[in-house]
């Protein structure tokens, strides 16, 4: 019953280290064509059990198009922690932008802190 378990996490600790290596090679110089929209409303992702327990951090990037009257239309996930994507995805959804006269693409990076 033991060893199942053991090696399931075992695979998972793998997995996790894997994707935020190749995250971390991902990151590097990228930079938006134009000026970062002003956030109105954030609201902080929830730091998920299963990370919290693992004690794991990392860093999230999204690709987050903005329409024009500042609410977040799509959000995707371009790297980061598997266990972190979707509480940061979660939260950057219910954000809220300045308005301006068109959609805009923005790439946005959240840190989660390991606890």
């Amino acid at each position: 019953m033991v060893y199942p378990l053991i090696r399931r996490v075992v695979v998972l600790i793998v997995v996790l280290s894997t994707c935020t290596a190749v995250f971390s090679q991902a990151v590097s110089g990228q930079k938006p064509n134009h000026p970062e929209r002003r956030i109105v409303t954030r609201i902080d992702p929830v730091y998920p059990d299963i990370a919290r327990r693992m004690h794991v951090g990392g860093v999230v990037k999204l690709e987050v198009v903005v329409g024009g009257n500042g609410a977040v239309k799509s959000a995707r996930a371009l790297g980061g922690n598997p266990v972190l994507i979707e509480s940061a995805t979660d939260a950057v959804r219910k954000w809220k932008f300045e308005t301006t006269s068109a959609p805009t693409t923005e790439v946005l990076q959240l840190i989660f802190e390991a606890h």
